[in-house]
């Protein structure tokens, strides 16, 4: 596995090592001792799955505040999006930074979002499915938005999404008293 270190401080693009034959292809996803290797947290105890049907759906951006932050492991294991994680810690030398991936289900690569982080995601593509390891449970009276489209963050999405929940473009715009 390579590590490749983004915009973002404590973010990372995960490369995974391939292996194709006549049979197919295997590649090693996650070892909890490699990424435990690179400082990086190697147990979690809740991995979730988001299916997406039309290209232009966006979610985000979410996180969840103090004292259960999340750190999230990112693939798409079906099509490719643009996948965004957005510096929230003030205390950050990328405070307020964003670092983006397009995350594929060809090329098997990973986005490891540091807690402290928003993170949000648009569809390149019909039938998109993301697959989310979580290093803490979710705990709905800690969950935490800002608006996707925040002129404080200026985030480069590639297209105007199409789609976008009630709750997500109900989102108010970045407020450091109220975030963390």
């Amino acid at each position: 596995m390579k590590f490749l270190p983004t915009a973002v401080s404590g973010a990372f693009v995960v490369e995974v090592d391939v292996r194709s034959d006549d049979r197919g292809m295997f590649a090693r996803t996650f070892d909890a001792q490699t990424f435990a290797a690179q400082g990086l947290v190697p147990v979690y105890p809740q991995c979730n799955v988001s299916q997406n049907h039309k290209r232009g759906t966006l979610r985000g951006m979410h996180y969840q505040a103090q004292p259960r932050p999340e750190i999230k492991l990112v693939r798409a294991t079906r099509g490719r999006v643009f996948d965004v994680a957005l510096d929230l810690r003030p205390d950050s030398p990328s405070y307020l930074k964003w670092a983006s991936v397009e995350l594929d289900a060809i090329s098997h690569n990973a986005f490891y979002i540091p807690a402290g982080c928003a993170h949000g995601f648009l569809t390149l593509e019909d039938d998109c499915e993301l697959f989310y390891q979580m290093s803490e449970t979710y705990v709905p009276k800690l969950a935490r938005g800002v608006r996707w489209d925040d002129p404080a963050f200026s985030i480069a999405w590639p297209f105007m999404p199409s789609i976008i929940s009630e709750r997500d473009a109900a989102l108010e715009s970045y407020s450091q008293e109220t975030s963390l």
